[in-house]
């Protein structure tokens, strides 16, 4: 379909206009600065969420296109939209501007029919002199994989991230493979491609969550219900009720680190506030500020064993999704409890990964609290209120105190596997198995690693187990001045 020049009512061969003119509105649209190598299906999915395209023409050797669209009130709206949140194509920035064309004689008339017939159906494009076939969409149903996940990618900011394209009927996030995902559903295919044309490959926030976007194999969502990691927008009748643990997709949000900054989103133009090293993005002219994670960082914690639970088993534990700043087992209500995590993100990772764990027995319940901060006992208050309520702000077993640790890189759900740290060289696996097994836990088997024997992965009989032997085993001490770290693993042996 590319062609080198093009015809205009009058019948001469000129180009549209210098990019300091201001036009008037037209139906005819004028895209510079393209990729030297752009598809026409590239530049059709700019324009297909503003209406139909009627004709279309491609100047790759300058880099340009010739839109006509089928009214001017769609042109008009994608000028305007563009215009306060510019486009890229493969981050590349490209500008749109109204053309001194009101419509566009093509001299390939073959070519013509093929962009028209496209625009009236748009769900399988047909595009070039070749017949050439160009898919546009295979579903509505887009499935995003976020890589580099350090900082909480929420339901409702995959809303509204993705609503900028178009109608966003329903959101199902979760997790495989170790990796955060969601099958999102638009109304149309067309506004699918073009949040897929815009989006893959870019960050959401400074530097991490990368969006991979592909076309899903369904054709429609089954949301059965309404809450943090499903939605249906269609229906505000559905339950909150819990995914089935057993269906085809888990919903344990994956691993990542707090960051000491909340991050900015912007609009499709290159997502990150600032371009970061190895990005080609530039800085767009306006920025939208993504809702940060819920304010509150005291967490709910119930069904726990009141004969084996203790303020410190709850440190240990939720430390290691974040730094415990107090914890609180209620007086009346012992199988209940208050945990203050250092700041909101933290209380929202240790939710997604504890809620539901197995601990001591029971199946714990982790939630947001609407206590703004755990209150300390008053001094006349008795002495089991006393021991029931910790101040663990000072304590050096945080974990993330350290700005760019890489704890923030091995945060991971609970697993029958655990990491083992810091172990002396005197320190035999024979020794490390012993302490284990003399603590009640069964060993199932064992690997230092070959390049750094200060570290080693133990497997245990189960995931309860693993998570009751880092609470009583992490912090033990080895040696005359060395403690064992402990935390969950990704790996198994």
């Amino acid at each position: 379909m590319s062609m080198s020049h093009l015809s205009t009512v009058d019948g001469t061969d000129r180009l549209c206009v210098s990019e300091h003119t201001q036009c008037i509105p037209s139906r005819v649209l004028h895209l510079r600065q393209l990729p030297i190598d752009v598809s026409e299906q590239e530049v059709l999915a700019l324009a297909l969420p503003f209406g139909r395209v009627s004709k279309l023409i491609t100047l790759k050797s300058k880099n340009q296109a010739f839109l006509e669209m089928t009214s001017e009130e769609a042109a008009v709206t994608m000028v305007n939209y563009y215009t306060s949140a510019p486009p890229t194509v493969r981050n590349q920035p490209v500008f749109i501007q109204f053309s001194n064309h009101r419509e566009l004689k093509t001299d390939n008339l073959t070519n013509q029919r093929a962009i028209s017939a496209a625009a009236v159906h748009p769900g399988t494009m047909a595009a070039g002199g070749e017949g050439r076939g160009l898919a546009l969409g295979q579903s509505p149903v887009l499935r995003i994989i976020i890589e580099n996940l350090f900082y909480p990618v929420t339901l409702e900011v995959l809303q509204q991230i993705f609503s900028k394209f178009g109608s966003v009927l329903k959101i199902i996030t979760f997790t495989r493979n170790n990796q955060f995902q969601a099958l999102l559903q638009f109304s149309d295919t067309v506004q699918a491609q073009h949040a897929k044309t815009s989006l893959d490959g870019q960050n959401i926030y400074n530097g991490c969550c990368t969006l991979r976007i592909d076309f899903s194999k369904l054709s429609t969502l089954n949301v059965k219900y309404n809450n943090d990691k499903s939605r249906d927008f269609t229906r505000a009748d559905l339950p909150t009720g819990e995914l089935d643990p057993t269906a085809a997709f888990g919903v344990a949000l994956p691993p990542y680190g707090a960051t000491a900054f909340p991050p900015t989103f912007h609009q499709h133009t290159g997502l990150s506030m600032a371009a970061v090293p190895g990005s080609l993005v530039s800085p767009p002219r306006v920025s939208l500020q993504v809702a940060p994670p819920a304010v509150h960082s005291v967490l709910l914690v119930s069904n726990l064993n009141p004969e084996s639970i203790s303020p410190h088993c709850l440190f240990i534990l939720f430390g290691v999704y974040g730094d415990v700043q107090r914890v609180k087992i209620l007086f009346n209500k012992k199988e209940s409890a208050l945990v203050q995590m250092s700041d909101a993100t933290q209380a929202q990772l240790a939710m997604s990964h504890l809620n539901g764990q197995r601990l001591h027995g029971n199946v714990i319940r982790v939630m947001l609290s609407k206590h703004p901060v755990v209150q300390l006992p008053r001094e006349e208050a008795g002495q089991d209120e006393q021991v029931l309520t910790r101040d663990f702000s000072g304590s050096a077993l945080h974990r993330f105190k350290k700005p760019g640790s890489k704890n923030f890189n091995n945060i991971f759900p609970p697993s029958a596997t655990l990491h083992l740290s810091n172990i002396p060289s005197s320190v035999s696996e024979e020794e490390l198995k012993d302490l284990f097994s003399s603590s009640g836990f069964s060993v199932r088997a064992f690997k230092f690693f070959q390049k750094d024997r200060k570290m080693a992965l133990m497997q245990l009989a189960s995931v309860e187990e693993a998570i009751e032997a880092l609470i009583a085993l992490h912090d033990h001490q080895l040696d005359h001045n060395q403690h064992l770290r402990v935390s969950f693993s990704k790996s198994t042996i």
